[in-house]
């Protein structure tokens, strides 16, 4: 073990069941181990480096406003604070921002921002918000409690109350859970990653947008892992062709540092006065920098090439040996094996592949301008990885 690790567990809360690597430097899609062994990485960081490891332009974007200013309150006004939440609102349709520093801080403002539109339209007693059964929306006492996953609710309760969920792609189900529980919102993943990489059916989806136009209520999407091309299109939401009121955001935009995004549209985009909501670091100068040349890059030719490496990973893998299904929307994918995930994770990290889990499920969330090539080679080692033991596993 090397002191590096040995410092870690000794000072640092055991939270996270580390790999055994530990990361030294990176450029693009390959990461290096403190032995200076080589990884294409198709995880990014859970999404969150989108164009790789020390992308230039990048670099360039932060370094330039670290000279400039690298923090003020949100008393002042700053300029990448006005220019990401200006380009955000041009490519969404989305009227107003508000910033903070993670997914789980999007969701939680966007959560105040349901309640507080609610309550002055439709009630004091409009508060409750339904989710879907396999969602995840952050780590915090509230968005545990938005998440539709027991297992993470079991250490911290009382969660906060206001919560009720339904099985993904039952409207009827949802409908009838609506009209007991008369509720502010809907709130809901396109594609649920951390519940298995799994898409919404486009009729559920389409459906449920429409029932929260008819009722008033308001339909929050949590783009949090999805957002910013991950899918194909900017926002998950586009592949259904519908339109949100609030969207969340955050991983992918900041391009490694921390970011997080409320983005609220017509209805809600007046439901926060001074004070009611806020963030000391929100919309920070060297974040928001960072984070609109990365937004300022993902334009239709970048995202068509995200579609067309999807369709290399489906074709690639569907149907391989040792492979039971192939699920996911973009470069957000979601592979069952017959071996167990963690079995593949670790020979695959062992040949220079590192992936992720997501439930019983290996997901690969490479950086969306990783090079066909590479991506190639490392779906290869994939698809061996997947192959071997298959008949002890059957």
């Amino acid at each position: 073990m090397s002191i590096i690790q040995q410092r870690d567990q000794t000072y640092v809360a055991p939270t996270y069941a580390r790999f055994p690597v530990e990361i030294v430097s990176g450029k693009g899609s390959v990461a290096v181990d403190s032995e200076g062994k080589e990884y294409i990485d198709l995880g990014s960081g859970i999404g969150v480096t989108a164009f790789g490891y020390c992308d230039d332009e990048w670099i360039a974007a932060v370094t330039d406003q670290l000279g400039r200013v690298q923090h003020t309150s949100n008393l002042y006004y700053t300029e990448p604070c006005g220019k990401l939440a200006e380009l955000l609102c041009e490519r969404t349709g989305m009227k107003k921002v508000f910033f903070s520093n993670s997914g789980a801080e999007a969701n939680e403002c966007a959560i105040k921002a349901a309640r507080k539109y609610a309550a002055e339209t439709l009630g004091a007693d409009r508060y409750t918000i339904i989710t879907l059964e396999d969602s995840f929306h952050g780590r915090t006492v509230t968005t545990l409690a938005a998440t539709g996953q027991a297992k993470f609710h079991a250490l911290f309760q009382p969660l906060t109350a206001g919560f009720v969920h339904t099985p993904a792609n039952d409207f009827p189900a949802l409908k009838s859970l609506a009209e007991t529980v008369r509720p502010a919102a809907v709130m809901m993943e396109c594609v649920q990653g951390e519940g298995g990489v799994n898409a919404l059916d486009r009729s559920f989806v389409r459906e449920v947008a429409a029932f929260c136009r008819e009722t008033g209520i308001l339909l929050v999407v949590d783009e949090v892992q999805t957002g910013n091309g991950r899918t194909g299109k900017l926002y998950s939401y586009m592949n259904f062709d519908v339109m949100p009121d609030i969207v969340t955001t955050a991983k992918g935009l900041g391009g490694g540092l921390p970011i997080g995004a409320t983005l609220l549209g017509e209805k809600a985009q007046n439901v926060f006065g001074a004070g009611d909501h806020g963030s000391t670091f929100g919309g920070n100068p060297v974040a928001c920098a960072g984070a609109w040349n990365i937004l300022s890059r993902i334009d239709e030719n970048l995202l068509e090439d995200v579609r067309r490496k999807s369709r290399m990973i489906f074709s690639s893998l569907e149907g391989a040996k040792g492979v039971e299904s192939v699920t996911g929307m973009g470069l957000m994918i979601g592979i069952k094996t017959v071996r167990p995930a963690a079995e593949v994770i670790a020979a695959c990290r062992e040949r220079g592949v590192l992936c992720l889990s997501a439930k019983d499920k290996v997901r690969l969330l490479p950086a969306l301008n990783i090079p066909a090539e590479l991506l190639q080679k490392a779906l290869a080692i994939i698809r061996a990885v997947c192959a071997e033991g298959t008949a002890v596993h059957s």
